[in-house]
């Protein structure tokens, strides 16, 4: 990890915060449940001097988005405030509706674009309860832009064949299948991290983790994703 300010807060199944509204959810999602896993934890990153002058940017996602985090924010340098909202909570979990809203209302930002994945963790949820949780999940992420602001969706990267804890590439695959079509038709664009390092699974660190080239060229892409989004908000 570069040398960001940051901070490592456990995880709790009760946030004190003032919760976002949400979008009507299915019985099935009203009835969700939390399935911990082993070791929890979020991590947000904020810029040590934001620029009121330049737009604010979120990276949100896990280990995968912290780790292309530092390249993003060199290759944006001058040219926004990069944050970074990264979890292990996972698409299925109703904590992860609370953590995005709780850090909204400790952040009190408004961010112009927000690039969002949330994929390398929840395992021990089936692509049937992804499915049905990811529309509310994608409108907590949409109050974090607001009307004026811009989504990206990032797919999942894939492992390595000796992943471990239900991650293994079929599984990837069919939540991709899942996500790229709901963000598509809600208008998202979407940066295909995961046809990216499909091409560079050499770069694999772990059977999840890229090493440093790989996350570089991940933030690289990343950086021009967002460089698109912002352009296009401009008069």
């Amino acid at each position: 990890m570069a040398s960001h300010p940051n901070r490592l807060r456990p995880v709790t199944t009760a946030l004190a915060a003032v919760l976002l509204s949400q979008a009507p959810a299915s019985l099935a999602a009203q009835k969700a449940v939390s399935i911990p896993e082993e070791i929890e934890w979020t991590w947000e990153v904020r810029p040590p001097h934001p620029d009121p002058k330049l737009p604010n940017v979120l990276l949100l996602g896990d280990s995968i988005s912290r780790a292309y985090f530092p390249k993003v924010t060199k290759d944006l340098a001058g040219v926004a405030n990069l944050y970074l909202m990264a979890s292990t909570t996972s698409v299925g979990d109703p904590r992860l509706l609370r953590q995005i809203a709780e850090f909204s209302a400790m952040e009190g930002v408004r961010f112009s674009v927000v690039h969002f994945n949330n994929g390398m963790h929840g395992w021990a949820y089936s692509e049937e309860q992804y499915k049905t949780a990811f529309p509310a999940f994608l409108h907590t992420v949409r109050k974090l832009a607001g009307s004026n602001g811009a989504l990206i969706w990032a797919t999942t990267t894939p492992v390595r064949q000796d992943a471990t804890g239900g991650a293994n590439n079929q599984r990837v695959g069919a939540r991709n299948a899942i996500a790229t079509p709901l963000a598509q038709a809600a208008g998202i664009p979407v940066d295909d991290q995961h046809a990216l390092m499909l091409s560079h699974q050499d770069l694999h660190e772990d059977p999840v983790h890229f090493n440093a080239s790989g996350s570089a060229l991940q933030g690289d892409q990343a950086a021009a994703t967002i460089r698109t989004a912002l352009a296009r908000k401009q008069p």
